[in-house]
């Protein structure tokens, strides 16, 4: 039999039986849709780590106190990091432009009867430089403000807004853990990097913070959280790195492992790209399990229609049907629900990244690879899955299908 007329009759009985192909289809449609969901968000999340980490500035490397195994196993890094470190990094490494030492902690801010809480960064002036941070009016703090500790707040622009609504805060007062500050500058919307939202936040000289708002105090020093490092150019961030390893090793009188480890902007965003492709892989994998499920359901339907159909297999058979004619019109049936639900499915999980790019800053867009593969392995599983079926219905005695009747 023609191939063609073999596909009009495979439509014609589909079509014959809405409720039942729709039923079938429908898991094929589920599974492509996550498939080519999954996979869009999880490419999608790689992008915005990796955009997020270039937002924190260019050339940039992360001096952590404490063993990087320990961090991992959860373990509460030592105060091994002071700013005295900082300073000695920027008067001695030749390679480094501007280092920043910071504290970070948590505050309500008030303004007169508003408040919120926000986060609390305690830092000095080449902090914005680092990080890459515009003013969009005011000024930041100076080195004078630092050695005066003095009582000055820089805040992000979503909290000026939170605290001041549409008015200038330039020049007003605000208390940060019962504590007055002057406002002297409103940064420019830097968004949020890892779920932590940069324009919901103040910033004060690292003074200020460590003896009056948090009374940090240490014998080794002014103990900080971590420390940001902008190398000169990019070709002197691995010099930088090893110059700066040297340096605190011999500062902290180091004979064996370091208690601190150095990441670079580029290991960071390979390490979050890593993390990501995992979880893509594996949320992929997950959605593909739905895709094994549709093909089932497509085996047992098919089966079912073998039954139903025994009088008109035998018939056919009985007026010249060969073997490979009933293969080919089953096998068609089966790939023709396979691939309708890959193009269906393809549509809703296109729909859903649209809407995954409406209500999270995910821009998830639609991978061809996915698409490809998803419909590639529909076709797969409606061949695959409708073999038995074909070749069952195929192999029946035709008086013994005409006697079923």
């Amino acid at each position: 039999m023609d191939i063609r007329e073999s596909l009009s009759m495979a439509l014609r009985t589909l079509a014959a039986h809405r409720l039942r192909s729709f039923l079938t289809v429908l898991g094929i449609v589920i599974g492509n849709a996550a498939v080519i969901a999954m996979v869009g968000v999880g490419q999608a999340a790689q992008r915005y780590t990796a955009e997020q980490l270039a937002s924190l500035g260019t050339n940039v490397l992360f001096v952590v106190p404490g063993r990087e195994d320990a961090r991992r196993r959860g373990i509460e890094p030592p105060a091994t990091l002071t700013w005295e470190d900082a300073q000695a990094i920027a008067a001695q490494v030749p390679t480094v432009r501007w280092v920043a030492a910071q504290i970070n902690e948590s505050a309500l801010a008030s303004y007169g009867n508003r408040t919120t809480p926000t986060a609390v960064t305690g830092t000095v002036p080449d902090f914005f430089r680092v990080q890459s941070f515009d003013l969009q009016q005011g000024r930041f703090f100076h080195e004078l403000d630092v050695q005066r500790q003095g009582r000055v707040v820089v805040l992000g622009s979503d909290l000026a807004a939170k605290l001041f609504g549409d008015r200038s805060p330039i020049g007003e007062r605000i208390r940060l853990r019962n504590l007055s500050f002057e406002v002297i500058g409103v940064l420019a919307p830097k968004g949020a990097f890892l779920g932590t939202n940069r324009d919901d936040a103040a910033y004060i000289p690292l003074t200020t913070m460590a003896y009056q708002l948090t009374g940090r105090r240490s014998p080794y020093g002014l103990t900080v959280a971590f420390i940001s490092v902008s190398a000169r150019d990019e070709a002197s961030v691995s010099a930088a790195q090893f110059q700066i390893t040297n340096l605190l090793r011999r500062r902290h009188k180091i004979v064996d492992e370091d208690d601190f480890y150095i990441r670079t902007q580029k290991e960071a965003v390979a390490i979050a790209g890593n993390i990501t492709g995992v979880l893509t892989i594996l949320l992929a994998a997950t959605a593909g399990i739905s895709l094994l499920v549709g093909g089932i359901g497509i085996m047992n339907i098919m089966l079912v229609s073998v039954t139903e159909r025994t009088q008109e297999i035998g018939l056919r058979k009985a007026v010249g049907a060969t073997e490979g004619d009933i293969l080919q019109q089953f096998l068609l049936e089966a790939i023709v629900l396979a691939v309708a639900g890959g193009i269906l499915g393809t549509a809703v999980g296109t729909l859903g990244l649209i809407g995954i790019g409406w209500v999270t800053p995910l821009q998830a867009q639609v991978s061809w690879e996915a698409v490809i593969l998803a419909v590639g392995v529909s076709g797969t599983i409606g061949l695959v899955f409708g073999v038995a079926p074909a070749q069952r219905a195929a192999q029946l005695d035709p008086i013994v299908a005409l006697r079923s009747t």
